[in-house]
């Protein structure tokens, strides 16, 4: 394939704010091995064509002709508001749009006084807690918040339109995921199959309206599609057949997060009707190698962790010969062709994580490759992209990060590790501050003791704004049994000390483990309290614990006294294992209770209340003493010396 050019797309729906990363990846390391490469995000495209006039008026027709038999008395409630309240919305959408893309902040005032967007049933939540919390929009954002107020209140408006869209128009449609019930942990690709045989609705022609100009601007000879989570699959396959229709000649390939990890035992040749080779894991090295063979310069047999079909069969070559591209070697990301410009800065204000997340443009880079802990048992650490370890070392990434600046003219950054190790953070704080290089970061760590008060100091001088990671179950005998590699006391003494230096802490938080009690659910809820209360975390959200067939859970299950229920004749997706638990506890019946406290909790409620008082019902009171985290802080020590002297 003399000439060769490649197209990478990314399918929707993804975060709306910034780019998901693989086009970058991809994008920057090829170009450093002399392909031609372009990159289009259809999510970011596909939503900014909807959300017009034009997209309103055409959604408007749709449910108009849908529900025109029903009576207004049983329409769904977001549906109801936006007939009856159609003009505000098709008034509002274009101005929302510019302002949350940061092109019209005069609107702000506008939108703040809440008399000019309709308020359909996504407002709710405001007045759910202001029954409780009272002026909550006057606590979050004063009287001098008034781009953050407006901001909030269009990401409501944002999010009812998206719902106006799901159950009026496409049941598969999410801001943040694409059909996602089609494709999780699925073992057989019927439904999803189904799905794609049943022509083209509104969202699938304005689609392949995109992916055709894309296809005619570029001129590709080979799309690479990544699906980085499951609700994704469902788009990309859509992207890849209108490919097919287009030109039966482009070869595509699928890889991403969701390939990586549900389709390492794929037996379904149906799929290979939409693709023509699927890579796993780091995509550098199969990509790569895949392209060498498509040129002609190399044998199918020598293809690297590649799926693809002969003889009407499934085959996968793994080819340990050729090893994987190392970290320092991958290149810098580049965002070329993406509009960095269009995307939306939301406002998520119920979890302060959660904003970090979804409001600014973030670039995104990686300081090493998989975990350097690795000992997790409820995480997929048998796979590359976790146990593979590698660094690049402190002066790589600061050039990635100037380059990165240079290229997109942001200094926000998200590094996407699994665990930062900390001996590299460490190292790069120093080298930000000596080089003078402002910019803002955050990232997910290990609550480990290394992170002390001097060392929490240091990342905050150099930018770190916020980290998270994971607490998990807040129980010491289960944390052990997780092989996490830490207690809750060391958890509480490590956020302290970030907490102390102006760091947001975020606390991932499970519930479900197996073995887990009753009683060490609740007492699990007392330390997090404790934890809220003292100013050691500002932000958690609770998880249910599902097991993985690549976990040490899945894998090694008598060790935590599960029985697995073996999934049968799994022939597409296979991930998440249903299993039989030797301590019978009603998990389903705390998660309300547990979700309840910790959104009162972050927002400085109920600090003074039982934790047992949270349930819908009846459970045990605590067992933790009251002051156990307070005395856990009394033992941080207070920073002597400076960073500049280790």
């Amino acid at each position: 394939m003399a000439g060769m050019k490649l197209l990478l797309m990314t399918p929707p729906m993804t975060q709306l704010n910034t780019p998901y990363p693989a086009t970058a990846y991809l994008t920057g390391f090829l170009k450093a091995q002399n392909y031609q490469v372009a990159q289009r995000d259809i999510a970011i495209e596909l939503l900014l064509k909807v959300l017009t006039r034009s997209g309103l008026l055409t959604i408007y027709a749709l449910i108009e002709q849908r529900f025109e038999a029903v009576d207004d008395d049983e329409l769904p409630d977001v549906i109801y508001a936006f007939l009856a309240d159609f003009q505000r919305y098709v008034n509002g959408v274009e101005p929302v749009v510019r302002f949350l893309q940061g092109q019209d902040p005069s609107l702000a005032i506008r939108i703040a006084s809440r008399t000019f967007l309709p308020e359909g049933p996504r407002f709710d939540v405001i007045g759910d807690m202001e029954s409780t919390q009272g002026d909550v929009l006057g606590a979050a954002f004063g009287q001098l918040g008034v781009q953050d107020r407006a901001k909030f209140l269009a990401t409501l408006f944002i999010d009812d339109l998206c719902a106006v869209i799901q159950e009026g128009v496409d049941p598969f449609f999410e801001v943040t995921r694409y059909g996602e019930q089609l494709a999780a942990s699925n073992p057989q690709f019927d439904d999803l199959y189904r799905e794609l045989q049943n022509g083209s609705g509104y969202l699938d022609r304005l689609m392949e309206g995109l992916v055709n100009e894309a296809l005619e601007q570029e001129q590709p000879s080979v799309v690479g599609i990544t699906v980085p989570f499951p609700g994704n699959m469902l788009g990309a396959l859509k992207i890849a057949h209108f490919c097919r229709l287009k030109d039966p000649a482009i070869k595509i390939v699928l890889g991403g997060g969701f390939v990586n990890t549900e389709l390492r035992q794929l037996k379904e040749p149906r799929l290979f009707e939409y693709v023509d080779y699927i890579c796993l894991d780091d995509g550098e090295r199969p990509l790569l190698t895949l392209l060498e063979h498509l040129q002609g310069d190399r044998q199918q047999s020598e293809l690297v962790r590649t799926f693809y079909l002969k003889n009407a069969q499934v085959h996968f070559n793994q080819n340990l010969s050729l090893h994987d591209i190392p970290h320092k070697s991958v290149g810098t990301p580049s965002y070329e062709g993406l509009p960095l410009k269009r995307y939306l800065s939301l406002c998520e204000m119920l979890n302060p994580m959660h904003r970090i997340w979804s409001d600014g443009r973030w670039n995104k880079l990686t300081l090493a490759h998989g975990c350097y802990w690795a000992q997790c048992s409820f995480c997929d650490i048998s796979l590359n992209y976790i146990g593979q370890y590698d660094e690049a070392g402190a002066d790589i990434i600061i050039e990635r990060i100037e380059a990165l600046i240079a290229e997109t003219g942001v200094t926000g950054f998200h590094f996407v590790d699994e665990a930062a190790p900390p001996k590299v953070m460490f190292a790069l704080a120093k080298r930000l501050i000596e080089k003078n290089l402002v910019i803002s970061w955050w990232g997910n760590i290990r609550f480990e003791k290394t992170f002390t008060p001097e060392k929490c100091q240091l990342l905050a001088d150099s930018g770190c704004i916020a980290i998270s990671g994971g607490l998990e179950v807040a129980s010491d005998r289960l944390l052990t049994l997780m092989k996490k590699g830490v207690t809750v006391e060391q958890v509480a003494r490590v956020t302290k000390g970030f907490a102390n230096a102006g760091i947001l802490v975020h606390a991932y938080l499970m519930y479900g483990f197996p073995t887990q009690t009753e009683q060490e659910t609740v007492d699990s809820l007392e330390r997090v309290r404790q934890l809220m209360a003292l100013n050691c975390i500002h932000s958690a959200y609770w998880h249910r614990f599902a097991a993985t067939i690549h976990s040490p859970v899945g894998q090694q299950p008598e060790d935590y006294q599960i029985t697995l229920i073996p999934n049968e004749n799994v022939l597409f997706a296979e991930n998440d294992i249903q299993y039989q638990d030797s301590v019978n506890t009603d998990h389903a019946r705390l998660g309300l209770g547990l979700k309840k406290a910790l959104y009162n909790y972050m927002h400085g409620i109920g600090f003074d209340y039982p934790v047992e008082t949270w349930f819908e019902t009846p459970v045990n009171k605590t067992t933790v003493p009251s002051d156990l985290i307070e005395k856990a802080i009394a033992l941080i020590e207070p920073i002597q010396n400076s960073y500049e002297n280790d």
